[in-house]
């Protein structure tokens, strides 16, 4: 799985497992024992630790190997175990972590210094670490983690020592103080320069420090490299209380620095010391949001004929369609499907809606993977009932290729015009974690098949009886972490056949607007999304689990500022209003989320563009 942890690196933000010794300790094993023997004496133990962590959702553990080196070992009298004590420990986490979690071999620091400062020789300490990676490599691990360096003379040592007799990935990571430096006094951007400059395929800093200064550091060695950044943090500086280290952060707490890392671009994340599965969930929660939509490259060409061989013109194809085309400004609100199975309470207010004048309705397909009606049961019956134009969402996630040309056949013939195609959230996010995904395709290649049977074509090119004539939508998220690679997403999904796009939530104008300016080029209507918030939680909700979706602190400190709930949701209300009237000149139109399914805010929120 080695090159399968470079690939999955490159196209998501990867989690790692929190503090080992934190938890060994917290089972009542004293500090005086060598921890990485208990890979021999008691392995239950260990594998109950991983376990807890993999159940947290983790996507790597670590060995228990962090002090499994020869110099290390030789204060218990162990260094003739050195081989054993890691071999077992890679097996161990090798056989909790199965084929779908990764595994790193830890490997700290020694406890000598080198020459001239010690007595200990560049030789000598190749041979230490490469005799610690080779029985971690036997042992079945994916990569290795060199952690809580502080002399980069050192880590240059284990890094080349490793390299010149193992072809595997390291990762290596230094620790910092308050000052950011290590206790050499060496700057983080530098070593950051010196250890890409090695070899190692990521770098990163751990331990020692807690999440606010590594924040600090990150954006310094994000714009000195050119790989990825590792940030595991300590739950903040350990106070000694009854001779005890106490470890004061909350989970919490680590979930809002997760999501700023994911943000400023950083690609692994974990826990150091004093974290533990608590620790992990609530990050796991947090990355989520900021996960980049790579898991997916499946964008396939149906077919390679010219564009524009609809057999409607995009501007015939809708009432909303004629009325992009009229550069009239349109207004879209979202229903989202019932939990149930009676749609009336969806149906009254899509003709209240109309009645207000909305041009359509967005009808979403199992948003965040949770279990509701299908969307395209709900926009029939909606169109059908309520006489307004829907935009029915579809997503490739459910489907197989056949199966998604026999629903978007069935669907246009019952009537369904406007659609926007999506990759959809991954089964793990939702009800369901362990139902299976399909995922044939991504939305591009959805994008393709849409605009081929718009042709009249079917997978194979072969001519259809009927062609389709959908106003084809797809969505762009303004906010990703990974904005080059959204964007080149972007102009695929416009090559690919695209007619509008409509955007993630807006909050933070300023990102929208560069967002803007980096696809002028592109140039079909766009359509922003906007989120009426209703209360700090729900803003913090936003920023926290809704992917792309960044609330400014501005905006923060405004919810923050209010005292009841109903001035939070009319400060919600006039927020949204403002974003609409700025963002206005510069885009086709707004959808407007309607949360808790309160109709009046998105008429509120409209009123002054209906």
């Amino acid at each position: 799985m080695r090159q399968a942890f470079l690939e999955f690196l490159k196209n998501n933000i990867v989690l790692f497992d929190g503090a080992m010794g934190t938890e060994i300790y917290s089972k009542g094993i004293f500090i005086n024992t060598c921890y990485d023997e208990l890979n021999l004496t008691n392995p239950k133990l260990i594998k109950e630790i991983h376990q807890s962590y993999i159940d947290a959702g983790s996507d790597v553990i670590e060995t228990n190997t962090f002090g499994g080196n020869r110099l290390v070992l030789q204060k218990f009298g162990l260094e003739d175990k050195t081989y054993e004590i890691n071999f077992q420990g890679a097996k161990i986490a090798r056989e909790v972590a199965g084929d779908d979690i990764y595994v790193a071999g830890s490997m700290g620091a020694l406890n000598e210094r080198l020459e001239p400062w010690g007595s200990l020789s560049e030789k000598k300490a190749k041979e230490i670490f490469s005799e610690q990676a080779k029985a971690l490599i036997d042992g079945g691990v994916d990569f290795l983690i060199l952690e809580t360096f502080s002399d980069l003379h050192l880590i240059q040592q284990a890094i080349l020592g490793i390299k010149e007799k193992f072809d595997i990935p390291i990762i290596a990571s230094m620790t910092v103080g308050d000052d950011g430096n290590t206790s050499f006094g060496t700057p983080s951007d530098l070593f950051a320069k010196k250890i890409e400059l090695w070899g190692a395929c990521a770098v990163g800093l751990n331990c020692s420090v807690g999440p606010k200064v590594m924040l600090d550091e990150v954006e310094k060695m994000i714009h000195a490299v050119n790989i990825p950044i590792c940030v595991i943090p300590n739950a903040g500086v350990p106070q000694h209380i009854d001779g005890r280290n106490i470890y004061l952060a909350s989970p919490e707490y680590f979930a809002q620095y997760a999501k700023h890392f994911a943000q400023a671009g950083v690609r692994i994340i974990g826990g150091c010391c004093g974290t533990n599965p608590d620790f992990i969930k609530a990050m796991k929660k947090a990355i989520k949001a900021e996960q980049p939509k790579k898991q997916t490259k499946k964008h396939i060409e149906i077919f390679s004929e010219e564009k524009n061989c609809s057999a409607i013109p995009t501007c015939e194809k809708s009432d909303f369609a004629k009325k992009i085309c009229e550069k009239k400004f349109v207004t879209t609100v979202e229903i989202v499907p019932p939990k149930g199975s009676d749609p009336s309470k969806a149906i009254e207010q899509a003709k209240i809606l109309k009645e207000a004048g909305i041009d359509a309705i967005n009808i979403p397909d199992g948003p965040r993977a949770l279990s509701r009606m299908g969307a395209s049961y709900l926009s029939l019956l909606i169109q059908q009932n309520s006489k307004i134009d829907v935009i029915q969402h579809y997503t490739c996630r459910d489907r197989n290729l056949l199966g998604m040309v026999g629903d978007l056949l069935g669907a246009y013939g019952a009537g369904i015009k406007n659609v926007l195609l999506v990759t959809g959230d991954p089964p793990k996010m939702g009800s369901f974690p362990d139902a299976t995904a399909v995922f044939d395709v991504d939305s591009i290649g959805l994008t393709n098949l849409a605009y081929s049977l718009n042709c009249g074509r079917d997978l194979g090119g072969n001519q259809l009886a009927n062609s389709t004539g959908f106003l084809i939508g797809v969505g762009v998220n303004p906010g990703a972490i990974d904005l080059d690679y959204e964007i080149e997403r972007f102009e695929k999904k416009v090559k690919a056949g695209a007619e509008y796009a409509i955007t993630q939530p807006v909050f933070d104008s300023k990102i929208f607007f560069d967002f803007l300016k980096k696809v002028e080029n592109i140039k079909i209507p766009i359509i922003a999304g906007i989120w009426p918030l209703v209360s700090i939680r729900n803003a913090e909700f936003m920023n926290n689990e809704v992917p792309g979706a960044s609330v400014p602190d501005e905006i923060m400190k405004r919810m923050h500022a209010t005292k009841t709930n109903e001035e939070a949701r009319m400060l919600g209300l006039q927020i949204a209003r403002e974003t609409v009237a700025e963002l206005k000149p510069y885009i086709s139109g707004a959808q407007i989320s309607m949360p808790f399914g309160n109709v009046k805010y998105p008429i509120e929120v409209l009123k002054d563009v209906l």
